[in-house]
């Protein structure tokens, strides 16, 4: 009778519980928003109440919101940041890029942003419109900046720097969960 030797598989050593939180809040942007009700994936239908937005002072800010933003690639990311020189996360980008083009702030958190910005359907989106993710399982835990043909900037932690990404990419086309206006209505 023969005996079969046995099979060695190497250990695996998985992260440690408080690193892997750790992990998990730095993959986050920003400060963490209060839990919304609804945890739907599909995108939010914009009927909102008549109510005040924040919105840019001329229709052109928004394009020179796009020439900003490209300015900015490459730009380390860095959780909370709040300037190119430190590093930015994606709603401190999108707060930075505002300030200094319209010399009004918007809060450094994305679903705050997403709270304080007027809601349009995807198919009138257009340069210069914010576009919210769900990266965390939670509403508008990522954003973007729509620069056109299908595309949008942003500083995602993954990679670490700010980048054009397309919406219909694998990744992120299941995870739109808001496109948002910086344009005054009407």
């Amino acid at each position: 009778m023969t005996q079969t030797p046995l099979r060695r598989t190497p250990l695996v050593r998985r992260p440690s519980l408080p690193l892997a939180l750790l992990l998990a809040l730095l993959a986050g942007c920003s400060t963490t928003p209060p839990p919304h009700p609804t945890q739907s994936s599909r995108p939010e239908v914009p009927h909102a109440p008549d109510r005040e937005y924040f919105s840019l002072d001329a229709p052109a800010q928004k394009l020179e919101l796009v020439l900003y933003a490209m300015g900015l690639l490459d730009t380390g990311y860095r959780f909370g940041g709040r300037n190119p020189e430190a590093g930015l996360d994606c709603s401190g980008m999108v707060s930075y890029i505002v300030e200094q083009i319209s010399g009004r702030k918007l809060p450094h958190n994305a679903a705050s942003i997403a709270d304080q910005t007027r809601p349009i359907d995807q198919v009138e989106m257009q340069p210069g419109d914010l576009v919210f993710f769900n990266t965390q399982r939670r509403r508008h835990s990522h954003m973007g900046i729509y620069i056109g043909d299908g595309k949008f900037i942003h500083a995602p932690s993954s990679r670490g720097a700010v980048r054009v990404e397309r919406l219909d990419s694998r990744y992120f086309a299941p995870r739109i969960d808001g496109i948002r206006t910086l344009a005054a209505s009407g």
